[in-house]
């Protein structure tokens, strides 16, 4: 019983100060947050302008301004595009490198590199490319003239421009998200492929009979990481695109690809309102959390059918 009591005590001496660390950054600042989005709380330090109580109208401020409505709709078509981009990607590359493909072993590291390098930077890179690299080649050659056009700069359409977001994105994480997989992938027992071949099932039979059905419990996990990433994106928008270009949304120009984290980040230190920015910050972590639950469960129920 003794040796039970100081096994728990000296557990408990160590996971202290990781406790200590999250109440202190995560769970507090938490509600705060929502303590403070019911206030008019700003960065303004006058005398007239004392903390108080206002309900609901941040909440309300908020779901009747354009461009939050806009930076909404915006975020739910760019994660569902990148969802799906960086999850049939990442599923290719797995497929890939778990075959018998020649340094397979070399191409695994290669694509799991961009994951390793920072969002802005990669922002950065994939401006150069967009805004420099792309229109070079149709100096180059006469064959993509039309890219050396001015007025077909990728990064100035919004259409392309959340392509651009897109693209960027599944540059870096799909390499993460093919990790999962080809840990799932390589738990599948050999002898079901073997068995369907003598059964003589094509290749596309295969995959759909023994691949999806093996791996679905991987679908879960890379589908929630991969739509949670996605509608926390901020780094990568800032960087390349900045929001831009502008786009006219409910008679009332806007930029064009700015996401909710941005526009949650330009409310609440751009246009000085603090307390409207945490309100949109709390509504952002209701959509989001509502929406993973249901996407595991969906998932989850799948994994069962299957």
């Amino acid at each position: 019983m003794k040796k039970e009591r100081e096994n728990a005590l000296i557990f408990w001496l160590f996971l202290a100060p990781v406790l200590f660390a999250f109440f202190m950054v995560i769970v507090i600042p938490f509600f705060m947050g929502i303590f403070y989005s019911f206030t008019n709380w700003s960065s303004s330090a006058r005398l007239d302008n004392a903390l108080k109580f206002v309900g609901f109208e941040n909440f309300i401020n908020s779901l009747q301004d354009p461009t939050f409505l806009y930076s909404f709709l915006v975020t739910t078509l760019y994660t569902v595009i990148n969802v799906i981009a960086i999850n049939a990607v990442a599923l290719a590359l797995a497929m890939a490198v778990t075959s018998r493909l020649k340094f397979r072993n070399i191409y695994r590291v290669g694509f799991f590199i961009p994951n390793l390098i920072g969002g802005l930077v990669l922002g950065y890179i994939w401006q150069f490319i967009f805004n420099n690299a792309i229109p070079a080649m149709g100096d180059t050659f006469g064959f993509l003239s039309a890219l050396a056009n001015p007025d077909n700069l990728i990064l100035s359409k919004v259409g392309s421009a959340i392509g651009a977001l897109v693209t960027a994105s599944v540059w870096q994480y799909a390499g993460y998200i093919m990790m999962i997989y080809i840990a799932a992938l390589e738990g599948v027992p050999k002898s079901l492929f073997e068995a369907a071949t003598i059964d003589g099932a094509n290749e596309f039979q295969k995959f759909k009979n023994i691949t999806i059905p093996m791996v679905a419990q991987a679908f879960t996990i890379t589908m929630f990481l991969t739509l949670v990433k996605s509608f926390k994106e901020y780094d990568v928008n800032v960087s390349l695109t900045a929001g831009g270009p502008s786009a006219m949304f409910m008679e009332q120009p806007l930029f064009g690809t700015e996401l909710l984290a941005m526009n949650i980040y330009n409310t609440a230190f751009i246009k000085n309102a603090l307390s409207e920015g945490q309100a949109r910050a709390v509504l952002f972590f209701i959509v989001l959390v509502i929406v993973s639950i249901i996407q595991v469960n969906i998932n989850k129920k799948k994994e069962v059918e299957m």
